[in-house]
């Protein structure tokens, strides 16, 4: 038996003995991994359950940003930005092999642009204080063209450059899982919650399902956590049927198209667009990521894998038109994802303007006793975190202990910042069968990648391998689709699973690679939204 089959079964084996858990962690994204890296540091019996695989929703479709968020100073949420600063630095120091400083470019058509920008950045850099990577500085046009290859020059006056921190935001999410296994958590995937358990009006644990096996687990414990994202108020309202939404949703695409359209090393940023949001243009992993956009979706519960829709993929396409000499068109994007971010509903808010919306988060406790956190952002996640836990151990009653997690260490983290993601686990990779051999001559990922992913980091489908392992759908879904019969033979050597699992996981990971590659029939219209 291989070691990612024993791994889960032992983790299942856990779930069926009578002990109760002191914390019970519902959503495997962002917010309740870094939850679970928390109570498990500061002691407590911590289990967290995800219905899919880990940041299979919006943590692993993001602008792939550690930030302040400097559209934010324009809408005056200063204590937002300084409380993201100030985690940033905490990443940088934690994940050096996840996360690395980015410088960005801010270019200037007109003079008076290049002054606004200046001073707003330099706001930026008062508000990090000390944990500035950088200060920010005026550029010349030609130190401009000469930072952004591919940038149009007509009319350029010159521009800003300030730094940020850049990460891979699946790889974090599997490195929390990690780290919180390595300090004594339980964590699964594919296990949903069927419903809640109470006992005289109070939350005392959940009735979960495992999604392979069909096996179903009573599960009790002190405290429940809701941190699941976007579906936060399904949740909730298993707990209050009427209890009044908290969130509103909104998607954000991103386009990757090929490195040569903004050759280099240095990030583009575009302050203003006819959405109201910014656009990025950023070198990430060999490729450029082109994003993002803010669309109202009240058609969340029919959105299980939220796709582009044309006029978003047509709006990014378009802004990227007018400041690239090279304008990208359908025929370049090498992959397209969406991601729907979980905003804090705002009773007077127009939801034709999520931008405008606070992505700060809220805690709240339900008078039967269910925490939910929604809201947020990456770059807060251990914050939210520390919050929430701090907030459980007042409702269950825990014996409190301080957290500790701003300078804990995360998994496979190296003495020193490197180049490879797999950090000190680089040489266990490099252990296994296949490290030099890549699956597709346009993808950086190996059979090994594959092998590791799936003993090492809970892998259990060919999506999750090639989604969130290795990224290989977001940065070619030809070259993804065309390997997903050897990564199938793989996991047909290490999982054993049936020949009719197998099948059913070959025919999802295809219709995957369709969503992102843009051939899907669920990539929808103007005529076609809700």
């Amino acid at each position: 038996m291989t070691n990612a089959l024993t791994c889960r079964e032992d983790s299942l084996a856990t779930l069926r003995d009578a002990h109760s858990w002191d914390i019970l962690i519902i959503g495997g994204g962002a917010s309740g991994l870094g939850a679970a890296v928390d109570a498990a540091a500061r002691g407590y019996r911590t289990l967290l359950v995800e219905a899919r695989d880990f940041a299979s929703g919006t943590s692993s479709c993001s602008t792939k940003l550690i930030h302040g968020g400097v559209r934010y100073l324009r809408q005056g949420d200063f204590a937002l930005v300084r409380h993201a600063l100030h985690e940033r630095s905490y990443l940088l120091s934690n994940a050096p092999h996840l996360v690395h400083p980015l410088a960005f470019v801010i270019p200037a058509w007109n003079t008076v642009d290049r002054i606004m920008y200046a001073a707003g950045l330099k706001l930026y850099d008062l508000l990090a204080g000390g944990e500035s990577l950088d200060a920010s500085r005026s550029l010349n046009r030609q130190e401009v063209i000469a930072a952004l290859p591919g940038l149009r020059q007509g009319g350029l006056r010159g521009g800003i450059r300030y730094w940020d921190g850049q990460f891979d935001d699946a790889r974090l999410a599997i490195t929390l899982m990690r780290t919180a296994t390595n300090l004594g958590a339980t964590c699964l995937n594919y296990l949903p919650v069927i419903r809640l358990l109470k006992t005289a009006d109070r939350i005392t644990g959940a009735v979960l399902r495992d999604a392979e096996s069909g096996e179903e687990f009573a599960i009790n414990a002190r405290v429940v956590i809701n941190a699941t994202g976007v579906h936060a108020d399904s949740l909730r309202q298993l707990d209050e049927p009427k209890a009044k939404p908290l969130l509103t949703p909104s998607q954000g695409i991103h386009l990757v198209v090929d490195a040569d359209f903004l050759p280099g090393q240095q990030a583009l940023m575009i302050p203003k667009t006819e959405d109201g949001r910014v656009m990025f243009a950023i070198p990430w992993q060999g490729k450029v990521l082109l994003g993002t956009t803010d669309t109202p979706r009240p058609d969340l519960q029919e959105l299980n894998d939220p796709q582009p829709l044309e006029e978003e993929i047509d709006f990014l396409l378009r802004t990227a038109a007018g400041v690239l000499t090279r304008p990208p068109t359908r025929a370049d994007i090498r992959s397209a994802f969406a991601g729907l971010r979980p905003l804090i509903h705002a009773e007077n808010a127009n939801d034709k303007n999520t931008a405008a919306l606070s992505r700060e988060h809220a805690i709240l406790v339900s008078t039967s006793g269910l925490i939910t956190v929604a809201g947020g952002k990456w770059t807060t996640y251990r914050l939210m975190a520390e919050q929430v836990i701090d907030r459980a151990i007042k409702v269950a009653g825990l014996a409190s202990t301080p957290c500790s997690t701003q300078s804990l260490k995360l998994h496979a983290c190296p003495s020193s910042p490197v180049s490879d993601a797999y950090g000190t686990d680089a040489p266990l990779l490099a252990a296994l069968p296949g490290h030099d051999m890549p699956l597709h001559p346009k993808l950086t990922c190996t059979e090994a990648m594959v092998r590791f992913a799936i003993r090492h980091e809970a892998a259990r489908t060919i999506e999750d391998i090639l989604a969130r392992r290795t990224r290989a759908l977001f940065h070619d879904a030809s070259a993804a689709a065309a390997s997903i019969e050897r990564v199938a033979e793989i996991v047909s050597e290490e999982l054993k699973p049936s020949p009719e699992r197998l099948a059913t996981m070959v025919d999802a990971a295809h219709r995957s690679a369709g969503y992102f590659s843009l051939s899907s029939e669920k990539i929808r219209g103007p005529a076609s939204r809700a």
